[in-house]
């Protein structure tokens, strides 16, 4: 190996170090505890205790199948909501732009737990401003927090209300590349701006869309904060218990990290997936 390459890897030695000790090193040592059986001392090799309840067990599919009820309808609503936002933050009659830029991503930097608190008040049975919005127009008050589709109504709603400005300004910045060219000889041509919408804006955001998909998945598999801070550890009755909190139960409540492994194993496998079906169906024809 030549001399400079060497120092160059001498540079990188400390961060490799780093980087293995702390990230590759505990996804291996991870995926091995997996095949452990940690309900005993000291723990045994076991190749099905983990994965074969995994497959059998009801709380795993109510936690699956609760995080991809808010990955069908959230991501989706939430993207949609995001381009709208960005659209609208490019127009050049929009003033203060600067302004409404900070203020759509300002959620993204608020503490998870003040925005949980200020949530879980806003949407309070008795005093909170959604029920009294709701009853003010006629209607039923909704006990968010006692019902398992309103509970994960408003998990949709929460995590929609803190990541659609994080998408916008990313699909902002997908806007802000297409050259104003194009826009012109649409002009020239007669196009109307929702034609221009619709058969310009959009398959050139395409690739920009699909990022911000991608990251919305890999989120959403990952989802904790909500159904633990918001509903109260995925409750009522498991009812938006989500594969990230179940993961947590398992290996931090009940320390049964074997299994927890196994969980995190499978949304990771999930995540990926789903990830690479997005790609799939959003790959450039040929």
């Amino acid at each position: 190996m030549p001399i400079r390459n060497r120092n160059a890897y001498a540079f990188l030695a400390p961060y490799l170090l780093v980087f293995a000790t702390f990230w590759i090193w505990p996804i291996i040592s991870s995926f091995l505890t997996s095949f452990q059986n940690t309900r005993v001392n000291p723990w045994k090799f076991s190749l099905s205790i983990n994965w074969g309840r995994l497959i059998g067990d009801p709380a795993f599919y109510n936690a699956l199948y609760n995080t991809l009820i808010i990955l069908v309808i959230q991501v989706p609503v939430m993207i949609a909501i995001a381009t709208v936002m960005a659209v609208l933050l490019n127009s050049p009659l929009l003033k203060a732009r600067p302004l409404f830029r900070f203020a759509f991503f300002a959620p993204v930097v608020v503490g998870e737990v003040a925005y949980s608190a200020v949530f879980r008040l806003m949407f309070s049975f008795d005093f909170g401003i959604v029920n009294k919005i709701i009853t003010f127009v006629g209607l039923p008050a909704v006990s968010w927090f006692d019902n398992a589709n309103a509970a994960m109504t408003l998990i949709i709603i929460a995590v929609t209300w803190r990541w659609a400005g994080y998408n916008a300004i990313i699909i902002l910045a997908g806007l802000q590349s297409i050259p104003d060219d194009v826009y012109e000889a649409a002009t020239l041509d007669r196009v109307s701006k929702t034609q221009q919408f619709f058969h310009i804006t959009l398959p050139l955001l395409k690739p920009i869309i699909l990022f911000c998909v991608i990251l919305s998945v890999i989120g959403t598999m990952q989802l904790f904060t909500e159904p633990f801070l918001i509903t109260n550890r995925g409750g009522p009755g498991g009812g938006t218990e989500t594969l990230g909190l179940l993961l947590y139960r398992e290996g931090f409540r009940s320390l049964n990290f074997g299994y927890a492994s196994a969980v995190a194993y499978t949304m990771a496998a999930l995540a990926v997936a789903i990830s690479l079906l997005n790609l799939w169906i959003g790959r450039e024809p040929k």
